[in-house]
């Protein structure tokens, strides 16, 4: 059997596993610090878990959008460099997530994440238009 959204299922995986190692950081946070609900009000716990939750904002959305373009039909090398780009921002906003501000990991995977949602919005758009 065929399957049927390859570039959204590789995108989707790789997530899936940046995911894990988001809530495996959590839960290590919440050891340490001897927290079982909420933040503790420790700032290191709340930038791990608003990391996590930023990802599960932008991610499902997006990978969703990913995969009605491909049944769509949209181009597939540009849904691959898509998927790429989500995969790169999201490990950029991650390892920018613990550092002080300014720094460009943060800066660049969270604009990059918006920029690429535009993107993929207007390509959603016009692919739609033009059925």
């Amino acid at each position: 059997m065929p399957i049927i959204l390859p570039v959204t299922l590789m995108t989707g995986s790789a997530l899936a596993f940046l995911c894990l190692a988001l809530v495996v950081r959590v839960g290590q946070g919440r050891f340490v610090h001897n927290v079982s609900i909420g933040d503790g009000g420790n700032a290191d716990l709340l930038m791990r878990m608003r990391t996590h939750a930023n990802f599960v904002e932008y991610v499902p959305f997006i990978l969703m959008l990913m995969a009605l373009l491909e049944l769509g039909g949209a181009h597939r090398t540009v849904l691959a460099w898509f998927g790429c780009a989500l995969v790169a921002f999201r490990v950029l906003h991650a390892i920018g997530m613990p550092r002080s501000a300014p720094n460009p990991y943060r800066a660049i995977g969270a604009l990059g994440t918006v920029a690429l949602l535009l993107a993929i919005a207007v390509y959603g758009v016009v692919l739609s238009l033009a059925a």
